[in-house]
């Protein structure tokens, strides 16, 4: 039996579209090996964490911790992982948002998933 012949419109879109799925799997590779820095109380708490939300380091400053005030320091951990959660959102949408015709839709992953709640990782777990 003999394949039929593709048109070389639909050639080139196939073509096209495995170039785009080239190119997201190398920002995506990109993303999981950059790294964003979140802070809070003026760079008491630092939070270093991957562009895929691992967190890879946690810094507090001496001055931050008061015995009589573990609530306030609660607050700046808190803080300075959501900005750190933040900054590698924002980079996934820099380096997938293109590849995807923009930007996921509101709670959803630029890479599929479940959409992420209060305090979860807009990845969907995936990255």
């Amino acid at each position: 039996m003999t394949q039929p012949q593709m048109p070389a419109d639909m050639q080139e879109l196939i073509r096209q579209a495995a170039e785009v799925q080239a190119a997201l799997q190398r920002a995506q590779e990109e993303l999981l090996n950059a790294t964003v820095v979140g802070t809070a109380g003026g760079e008491l708490v630092s939070i270093t964490m991957t562009g895929g939300a691992e967190i890879t380091d946690l810094q507090i400053k001496p001055e931050a911790v008061d015995p009589e005030d573990v609530e306030t320091l609660q607050d700046l951990i808190l803080a300075a992982y959501r900005d750190a959660h933040y900054k590698a959102g924002q980079l996934a949408q820099e380096k997938i948002g293109p590849l995807t015709g923009g930007a996921a839709p509101q709670g959803q992953s630029p890479f599929g998933g479940q959409p992420a709640g209060p305090g979860e990782v807009p990845f969907g777990g995936i990255i």
